[in-house]
């Protein structure tokens, strides 16, 4: 199913498809490491702040913004929440004091690994109870599904 060659009825039934298994995937994995989850879990908002934070120290809002594809002001009033919570630092830029970036603080960071840790976990032990074809096409989607994302995250800019 490359490019344009697809039948249209294949491209609309992949669509679906993938329009019911993917909420439902994340509500199962959500759900899971809610359960195990040995704190507080957090909102998914703020727990995907806190993750794109850890892999982009020192982001400023609007680049969480932009890369959560969320607005600025609703970023802001998550960074200020999780400030008062503990989970993120302030700070200012050296080079231009009038720009903020955000750091996790100790507390985040382990919760944050606690909670990827718990995902891999789940999705390890589901992946092990699946067939070699299964796992194999799973694993040859999983370029086609990074293709997917990057398609719809240009088109919502």
């Amino acid at each position: 199913m490359s490019g344009s060659s697809a039948p249209q009825r294949d491209v609309a039934s992949v669509a679906s498809a993938l329009a019911d298994a993917l909420p439902a995937l994340y509500r199962a994995l959500d759900r899971r490491v809610a359960r195990d989850f040995p704190h507080p879990k957090p909102p998914e908002g703020h727990l995907n702040l806190l993750r794109h934070v850890a892999e982009h120290e020192g982001a400023t809002v609007r680049e969480a913004a932009e890369a959560l594809l969320m607005k600025p002001n609703n970023v802001s009033a998550l960074v200020s929440q999780l400030t008062e919570q503990g989970l993120l630092e302030r700070g200012q830029d050296s080079a231009d004091k009038r720009v903020v970036r955000l750091r996790l603080t100790p507390v985040a960071r382990r919760r944050v690994a606690e909670a990827h840790a718990l995902q891999v976990g789940h999705l390890t032990g589901a992946l092990r109870a699946m067939t070699d074809g299964e796992l194999d096409a799973l694993g040859s989607a999983l370029g086609a599904l990074e293709s997917l994302t990057h398609g719809l995250r240009s088109a919502a800019h």
